[in-house]
């Protein structure tokens, strides 16, 4: 393996450098939430994949790296990206260099925050910029303004690690999943998860997205991710809206005495900005009735809890 900063790896297949734990661990959870509806809970385990790339960052990311073949990546996040963490961990473990595009220039002058400090600890580049740069991050002509000030050859991988590749990816979970549950749900930061997921169960499987940010946009992402992964639709999947909790990274009182509770009951870590979240949703779809006696559903935890905040990814 080489070191951090001079651009190549050795070994022909970076995902396999990265030891993952696959298929993660499928395991039932006794909730009376559920019981008591006829309903049978289980766990997908996601959070125990990898160490450092937790979940569906190692799924999202391992495709990535094995077509950026040691290159340098440079990609996206905010404050507390976890998607930045997982690049910056990755970079570090295969000896690549990596440079963060960070929404917000306010935080140039700040002292890093745990997330970001991260990062820079493994290796990563921070760049700050102005939030009107950031959503213009797709301009060919932004995106060759920041390539410039990127080591020469690195490979852009969007923000939240969502493309075809990734997509593609993140279909090995619902192969995993298949014929092991009914309904199958997850959080939704950019869609890729669910795209991919919703690809690689069976045919009489669906897959439920819980969005963890407000705006309704995310349909027509998964559809786009979609097209672009598999040339069109992809298996069955559904997206309820309800349970973003005013937003992205936001929660309040009655998120976090849940969170506290079913870590107590199934002793998990609950993730807040993410997990937290999908597992409200499956605890109040069920006692609304929306799952039929006799339904298996399974809940993919996709991260555990890291330093406060978080970013989509």
């Amino acid at each position: 393996m080489t070191g951090p900063h001079n651009g190549r790896v050795t070994s022909r297949d970076p995902a396999a450098a990265l030891e993952p734990r696959l298929p993660s661990p499928l395991l039932p959870a006794d909730d009376d939430r559920f019981t008591r509806r006829g309903l049978r809970l289980l766990l997908k385990r996601d959070d125990l994949v990898h160490p450092d790339l937790v979940g569906n960052k190692w799924r999202k990311l391992a495709p990535n790296l094995a077509a950026a073949a040691g290159r340098p990546v440079l990609t996206f996040g905010g404050a507390y990206s976890n998607h930045l963490r997982a690049t910056a961990a990755a970079g570090r473990l295969l000896g690549f260099p990596t440079v963060g595009v960070v929404r917000g220039d306010e935080l140039a002058g700040r002292p890093l925050n745990p997330s970001l400090e991260r990062c820079a600890a493994d290796g990563m580049r921070l760049v700050f910029v102005d939030r009107a740069t950031y959503r213009a991050k797709d301009d060919p002509a932004v995106l060759a303004r920041l390539l410039r000030d990127a080591p020469e050859g690195a490979v852009v991988v969007p923000e939240g690690g969502s493309n075809a590749a990734a997509v593609r990816g993140c279909a090995a979970l619902g192969g995993e999943l298949r014929g092991r549950a009914d309904v199958v749900a997850v959080a939704c930061g950019t869609g890729g998860t669910l795209a991919g997921l919703a690809a690689g169960l069976g045919p009489r499987q669906r897959a439920l997205g819980v969005p963890v940010l407000r705006g309704g946009f995310l349909g027509d992402a998964v559809r786009d991710l979609q097209e672009r992964a598999f040339g069109g639709p992809a298996g069955r999947w559904e997206l309820d809206e309800r349970f973003h909790f005013g937003g992205y990274a936001r929660g309040g009182p009655a998120l976090e005495e849940f969170a506290e509770d079913f870590g107590a009951r199934h002793g998990l870590a609950v993730e807040r900005v993410y997990v937290a979240k999908m597992l409200y949703a499956l605890v109040t779809l069920a006692e609304e009735g929306a799952f039929a006696p006799g339904t298996t559903v399974a809940a993919v935890v996709t991260g555990r809890p890291e330093p406060a905040g978080g970013d989509p990814g």
